[in-house]
Formats: structure tokens, sequence, C-alpha cells
């Protein structure tokens, strides 16, 4: 992931845990994980516009 090891991720939670304190990583973490499916969504959604339409199949008659 990224490279990161973990003794550096456990770095990185450390300083995050200074920095924001214990009260607020659980609404930190939610923030991100609200963010991540929006992010995937808008991009999902991107892909399904660049399909082209399908075509209609017209009849022996026409």
């Amino acid at each position: 992931m990224f490279g990161l090891g973990t003794g550096e991720l456990v770095i990185i939670f450390l300083i995050v845990l200074v920095v924001f304190g214990a009260n607020k990583l659980p609404a930190l973490g939610d923030g991100m994980g609200k963010a991540l499916r929006s992010f995937k969504k808008a991009i999902d959604t991107s892909k399904d516009d660049e399909k082209p339409a399908p075509k209609a199949v017209e009849g022996p008659g026409s």
C-alpha cells in the first residue's frame, strides 16, 4: 500500500492521534469514508456516461 510498511503506518497513526485527539478520530474516519464513497460513485457515474448508447434493433419490415 503506497510502499509503506507497518512501522511507517504506526508512526503516521500516532501523529494523527496527537494532532486530532482520540475523541475526533471516529468523526474523521467517518468523513474520510463518506468522501471515498462519494469519489467512487462519481467515477462509476462518469464511466457509465462514456459508454455508447445501445443501438435500436429495427424489425424486418422497416
